[in-house]
Order: C-alpha cells, then structure tokens, then sequence
C-alpha cells in the first residue's frame, strides 16, 4: 500500500497587534515602490512583499487607497522631522556660511541612513501620481520658509549687498535636494566629503572681502 504524505501545513502570518501589523505592510509598500514604481504597487506585491496573504491586509487597511495615504501621511513626517532638526533652533547663532554647509552635510547624512525614506521625496521614484508630487511640493514649500527664514537673519547679521533670500532659499535648497539624489544614485564618485567640500569651496569663493 502506497504511503500518502500530508499536505505541507500552510504558512500563516504571525499576528501582530493593528498598529505594529500596518507599521509593517507601510515598510513592505514603500520597499516595492521604491524598488519597482508606484504603477507596480499593488494589494497582491504588498502582501507578498510582507509574507502575508491579501486578507491580511484589508484587515489593516480597507484598501490600496487607504494603505497608500497613510504611506505617503507617514513619509511625509519623516523626511520633514529629519530636514526640521537640522534648522537653526531658536534662530541662527552661527555663521550663514557655515550654516549652509552643515545642514547639506546633515541632510547627506540623513538621506543615506534612510534611502527608502528619501527616494520618493527627492523624486526617485517612477510615475508619482499627481497627489504625491503635490504632497511633497507642499512639503518643500515648508522647508524653504524655514532656510528664507534663517539665511534672512544670518545675512542681516553678517552685512553687506542685498540678497534675494527667497530665491536664495530656492538655490539651497535644490543643492542640498541634489546632493542627496547623488549620493544615493553614485555614491562610489560623490561622497559625502567631496560634496560638502565643493559647497564649502563655493561658499567661501563667494564670500564677501572685508576690508
């Protein structure tokens, strides 16, 4: 008589409590964006992406719509709590100069710590639709008032010429924005060093002669 096997026993997610189980389908959703474009995101490449069934993630969330809300709700206060901590805190002290060169410094950094995190804010990712591109407009807007604001009082402090601190602000910000797209598309040829060092070269080409 023929042996009969059982059938392998299915795999089962393991429960996890509602918070930490949707903490972990939002990092499954941002690695298949991150990897494949937001046109392949998907309650099925999530649910594999996070070894669970798709059950499991309508448990979680009511759908790709929802799911995809809260990742970009979430991304969102990341890459903004990350840029806010390297803002002046109760105002520019220091030097502007130096300023500049230690937020870029301090943005390489967090954008390397957290690639995932900051591929789709630096618009690394293929085909945002409208309402992502929108998000993280308003989120550099934000930043920006924050760099205006502290390059204003850094200036005012140092004298001299006027300077157009909005579109300034703009130049910093797209520098800083740049930097972080190249250290995580070629970090073999601009590291951190090499690009904080240009800036500061730059800066101090520009720096005003005292008398």
């Amino acid at each position: 008589m023929k042996e009969v096997t059982a059938p392998p026993k299915r795999r089962y997610a393991k429960r996890l409590p509602v918070e930490q189980r949707r903490e972990h389908l939002l990092d499954a959703a941002l690695r298949v964006l991150v990897r494949d474009g937001y046109e392949k995101v998907s309650i099925e490449a999530i649910a594999r992406e996070a070894g669970v069934t798709r059950p499991v993630v309508y448990n979680a969330y009511d759908g790709l719509e929802p799911l995809l809300h809260a990742l970009l709700d979430r991304t969102q206060r990341r890459a903004l709590a990350s840029a806010l901590r390297l803002m002046p805190d109760g105002g520019l002290e220091g030097d502007v100069d130096e300023w500049i060169i230690q937020a870029a410094g301090g943005l390489i950094d967090v954008v390397q710590k957290e690639p995932e995190v900051w591929r789709p804010v630096l618009g690394m990712t293929r085909n945002a639709p409208a309402i992502v591109r929108d998000r993280i407009e308003s989120t550099r807007e934000l930043i920006r008032g924050y760099i205006a604001d502290a390059l204003q009082v850094g200036i005012e402090r140092r004298g001299g010429p006027y300077v157009d601190v909005d579109v300034l602000a703009h130049l910093v910000m797209i520098t800083a924005e740049h930097f972080g797209r190249l250290v995580l598309d070629q970090p073999e040829k601009y590291d951190r060093e090499r690009l904080v060092g240009a800036l500061e070269g730059l800066l101090s080409a520009t720096r005003p002669v005292e008398d």
